[in-house]
């Protein structure tokens, strides 16, 4: 673990935490954006899933380049994306205008979904890069906490009814920070090995601290040349179907759908906006705990005990959230709920997917399949942020029983189908996978 390592390793989670401050900061402006903007429960749905179809366009449009270009060097340009979309999304003059600026936010979202846990993965140990890879979503994490402060803090400030400009704008400064530090940090050796620059690959696996360098450069090398080039459903088949299940159920949990409208999910059960923005800070804050709490143990425990452990208490929470909404009764157990909800999403869906989906392609295709997984995802959340608001506006706790249902599917197909690939080299797990 030398500064090389650690200093890749954090540039490429400071993308996370840029996708999880603009995800989670539109909870905070829903309110300020209904009144600007006049919206229905259809409007605001639009408006929350603009980003987020966004997300779709940016991460299945990232594996090609990133394949090409090496993650690094997309990476920059994302950096410039996310800038963009922030000021754009703080000065936006009309509503359609806000509408593509979040798409805009989302095209970078989507992009460093693919490319910066790909980027860690390859330069990650084995025996660490669960933990290594799992630092993204723990950007990811905090990033949705600071949004939450921020939102608290400039909502205390009382700047008016369109505070929820200063709560775009707050993005800006972590993404010149990121554009500056790619600056910093070698390309991927792996990539550098595929192109066909070994002299470069041999230089940065000294600089990231491998013991054994021309062994590790043997193997990555013999695995580059046994692959073509192309992801095709015949050869990668397993690793496509795991990344597409694996994505499509972290959805399904109902997590992003939760945080983009939690202060309205609050707001249906009597809370006010101040005791909403603070309970959210408090769900962050435990978001933030628990993903801590599995990236310590994820290179022992596993992959697929945290995801079958985190699906049996989403399970539970969302089942006791669903009775309380739908009974009107024990109120003062929502926060509970929903507490337990993201202590066990936390704990396994939050931190395993992003490490699982940049194991299991080798590196030839490894940025296209983590686009599938990634856009199959995006795909997914903008679907169920879209139509949450609809649902919910008929019954409270309908989305709750849905979500519950999707955890008891999940919990029997990683029972039965998915493999372990805790401390093995990316070159034997791809071997296994196709």
């Amino acid at each position: 673990m030398n500064s090389t390592l650690i200093r890749g390793v954090a540039v490429g989670a400071l993308a996370g935490l840029l996708f999880g401050f603009d995800t989670a900061v539109i909870a905070g402006a829903t309110q300020g954006l209904t009144q600007a903007f006049r919206l229905d429960p259809a409007g605001l749905g639009v408006t929350v899933s603009s980003a987020l179809w966004g997300t779709l366009a940016g991460s299945l449009a990232a594996g090609r380049p990133g394949d090409r270009y090496g993650a690094r060097a997309c990476l920059r340009v994302i950096a410039v994306i996310y800038l963009a979309s922030s000021i754009g999304s703080a000065w936006a003059w009309s509503w359609p205008a806000l509408l593509v600026f979040r798409f805009t936010a989302g095209l970078a979202i989507g992009a460093s979904s693919v490319l910066a846990p790909v980027y860690i993965a390859e330069i990650a140990p084995a025996k660490w890069r669960g933990a290594l890879v799992g630092a993204f979503q723990f950007n990811i994490v905090l990033g949705i906490l600071v949004a939450y402060l921020s939102n608290d803090l400039i909502g205390l400030a009382h700047l008016g009814a369109e505070d929820w400009r200063w709560k775009f704008a707050v993005a800006t400064a972590p993404a010149v920070l990121l554009f500056a530090l790619l600056f910093t940090i070698p390309q991927s050796p792996r990539w550098l090995a595929l192109k066909g620059r070994l002299d470069d690959a041999r230089h940065v696996l000294t600089r990231i601290g491998v013991a054994d360098v021309p062994l590790e450069l043997a193997q990555i090398t013999g695995a580059s040349t046994a692959g073509d080039g192309r992801l095709s459903w015949s050869r990668h088949r397993k690793p496509l179907l795991l990344a597409v299940a694996i994505a499509g159920f972290n959805q399904l949990s109902g997590i992003n759908a939760i945080l983009y409208y939690l202060n309205d999910i609050f707001a249906a059960a009597g809370f006010t906006r101040v005791s909403a923005d603070q309970q959210s800070v408090i769900i962050g804050a435990t978001n933030l705990a628990f993903t801590t709490l599995a990236l310590t143990v994820i290179d022992r425990v596993g992959r697929k005990t945290l995801l079958l452990i985190g699906s049996v208490g989403l399970i539970i929470a969302l089942t006791g959230a669903a009775v309380i909404l739908l009974s009107g009764q024990g109120k003062a157990f929502l926060l509970w709920m929903l507490i337990g909800f993201i202590a066990a999403f936390a704990f396994s869906q939050g931190a395993v997917i992003w490490v699982y989906i940049s194991e299991i392609f080798p590196t030839d295709v490894r940025s296209r399949g983590q686009s599938i997984g990634s856009s199959t995802h995006w795909f997914m959340d903008a679907i169920i942020a879209t139509g949450f608001p609809v649902i919910a506006a008929v019954s409270r706790g309908g989305p709750f029983v849905i979500f519950a249902l999707m955890m008891v599917v999940q919990l029997i197909v990683v029972w039965r189908f998915f493999p372990e690939t805790q401390r093995t080299a990316l070159e034997q797990i791809h071997a296994g996978a196709d």
